[in-house]
């Protein structure tokens, strides 16, 4: 299977990587170029214009920054769509998703979302948690292929796994900001960090995220993040969107 991937970021180069592991026909791009280049050494054909990349595959994988960067790479350069595959696997709102769909078959394609959990070191590992979204079929012909990745899970129609990530990444947002906002409280008050944890991890309130992300909060060093901020504020602008209009 002919597969091009596009979007060689943070996250989706390691992605890449492992699609090459497996001797698969891969094909990348990346709007900035650079990027994408370490992986031609390592077998990929590389594009530098994305309508190239995508009629090269079957399998047209979507790892990109937001809606309008799959909008502007995908639908905007006149790719033909008939007869692939697209699968999206960044994360974007239960209703761009179904946007998209209807765009992809309009266009004589098939779409499904795949949004994964997890964040660099997960991708290396193969680990990531992949949520599908689209027919029983799609997942059934797709889940081999997804598997490079990580476990994956059957959501249910489109939307609904983009919805669960959304969800998800509720939960980073939201526990990070707290751990973050206590921790510096009880290094403020003179409390032990020490005691703090080890209260902490007794308790019910204890997220295992708490104690990977310690270190750097003490340390105060953010300068190789698995997930930008940037990115995470993308996702809380999207939630409150979605789950505004879910009435909540």
């Amino acid at each position: 299977m002919k597969i091009s991937f596009l979007g060689t970021g943070l996250l989706g180069f390691p992605m890449a990587e492992q699609l090459l592991k497996k001797e698969t026909e891969v094909a990348v791009f990346n709007r900035t170029v650079e990027k994408a280049q370490p992986l031609e050494k390592q077998g990929a054909k590389l594009f530098r214009d994305a309508k190239d990349a995508i009629e090269y595959g079957e399998t047209v994988v979507l790892m990109l920054t937001d809606a309008a960067a799959v909008h502007a790479v995908l639908l905007e350069h006149g790719a033909a769509l008939k007869n692939k595959t697209v699968v999206q696997m960044g994360t974007i709102s239960p209703e761009q998703s179904r946007k998209l769909q209807q765009q992809v078959s309009a266009r004589d394609g098939e779409y499904v979302e795949a949004p994964v959990l997890g964040s660099i070191p997960q991708a290396r590992a193969a680990q990531l948690f992949v949520l599908f979204g689209g027919s029983h079929g799609q997942y059934e012909q797709l889940e081999t292929l997804l598997s490079v990745f990580g476990p994956v899970q059957y959501v249910g129609e489109v939307g609904k796994a983009a919805a669960l990530k959304l969800a998800l990444n509720q939960l980073i947002a939201s526990l990070t900001a707290a751990f973050s906002l206590s921790l510096a409280f009880v290094r403020s008050s003179g409390v032990e960090v020490e005691q703090f944890m080890d209260i902490l991890r007794k308790s019910a309130l204890y997220a295992p995220t708490f104690d990977k992300k310690l270190p750097a909060m003490l340390a105060g060093n953010f300068e190789n993040p698995n997930f930008p901020t940037k990115h995470l504020l993308k996702d809380v602008n999207l939630m409150l969107e979605a789950m505004g209009a879910s009435g909540l």
